[in-house]
């Protein structure tokens, strides 16, 4: 795996050891304000590692202000937070448990501190993401900005905590679905309802004059229309290559990826699985575009939860991206049209078609009846 690489504005964090011990650095240098939102916060050393720097900012004369989806930090005890918020923390919970919302997720990893240094990507506070993506530790991606895209993240950040109980549409639409420009960079801000993503808004725009395409995708599902799009850029005779999930923690978004491997296959997609550990990076790099943040592509990222990503717009930056890429290619299973062909049975191949229906039908469905069902 390859160490930090730098970019005009940024540093790429490839391993849970690289990404882990910057954060905690960053919270340890904030001198204002720290603001931390994640999906997955887990009572494990490394929840306890970063509740003891939040601790220390405290006793600093920082703010502290932590952000917690509620689905994803299920099994974390709310008094896990009690030292926080006695010490004049404030933490709040996405969207509380309900049946009749459970589907509104927030699913955005971010930190932003004294609006100076943020990080986004992949990574969970959760130990099953420390190591190096190869030997141990899920296999992810983290990017370290500092430049003007910092404060529209922290300011971001507030949107979302001011709105964590998610009981009103009224108050979510409004800063959920934006693009926020900067010079070379973009935050492509996506959530539930109306309106066209920005995430999916600017994959589009960008693979129509694709001439190179390079994806490393923990849950692929892309839409038809951007799957179609995929397929066209491969079948102009552009190189197209997927990097994706040998092994998951989410076995149903594995099958439904699978069966799209035999149409991106006959139309000159490579397609390769990750072996050595859980895959659970998000890149895309289109030409000398970069994407990279919390969203996957699959229904659920694009459409129904809540994300954040970030746009760079940087041959140095794509240079440095498809160099991680192409270092994690030796730890990758190449899938061939024939043998993918002669591999499935029946049964398999019902497997892969339900598990698309599942999560291309039926959890949209689910999704959608309960934002509707939201007051405005």
């Amino acid at each position: 795996m390859l160490a930090e690489l730098t970019a005009p504005n940024c540093n790429w964090l490839s391993t849970g050891r690289e990404v882990f011990p910057a954060m905690v650095a960053a919270i340890d240098a904030a001198q204002e304000s720290v603001c931390l939102e994640t999906y997955i916060y887990a009572s494990d050393p490394l929840g306890e590692l970063f509740r003891e720097a939040l601790l220390r900012a405290l006793s600093r004369g920082a703010r502290v202000q932590v952000l917690i989806d509620a689905l994803g930090s299920a099994g974390l005890a709310n008094s896990f937070w009690n030292p926080l918020r006695e010490a004049g923390g404030e933490v709040r919970v996405f969207n509380p448990l309900t049946l009749h919302r459970l589907s509104i997720r927030n699913h955005r990893k971010l930190l932003v501190c004294d609006r100076r240094v943020a990080f986004v990507g992949g990574f969970n506070i959760s130990s099953e993401y420390q190591g190096d993506g190869v030997t141990c530790g899920w296999c992810d991606l983290g990017l370290k900005v500092e430049g003007p895209l910092v404060a529209q993240m922290e300011a971001s950040f507030q949107d979302m905590f001011a709105q964590a109980d998610c009981r009103r549409k009224r108050v979510l639409i409004p800063s959920a679905k934006k693009t926020v420009f900067a010079t070379h960079e973009q935050l492509l801000l996506s959530g539930p309802g109306r309106g066209a993503s920005p995430i999916k808004t600017a994959l589009r725009a960008d693979l129509v004059q694709a001439r190179r395409l390079d994806i490393m995708m923990a849950y692929f599902l892309p839409t038809r229309r951007l799957r179609r799009q995929i397929a066209r850029v491969a079948r102009h005779g552009a190189r197209v290559r997927l990097i994706l999930a040998g092994k998951s923690d989410v076995l149903i978004s594995q099958l439904a990826a699978q069966s799209l491997y035999r149409r991106l296959l006959g139309a000159g997609v490579e397609i390769y699985e990750y072996q050595p550990q859980v895959l659970h990076a998000k890149l895309i790099v289109i030409d000398d575009v970069v994407y990279a943040g919390s969203a996957n592509l699959d229904p659920r990222s694009l459409n129904l939860n809540y994300e954040l990503m970030v746009r760079l717009e940087s041959r140095e930056t794509a240079a440095q991206a498809r160099e991680w890429f192409e270092a994690n290619l030796p730890h990758c299973q190449r899938i061939s049209l024939e043998a993918w062909r002669h591999s499935r049975s029946l049964w398999c191949r019902l497997k892969q078609r339900w598990a698309y229906f599942l999560l291309v039908r039926i959890d949209p469905y689910i999704a959608g009846r309960q934002w509707r069902a939201l007051p405005d």
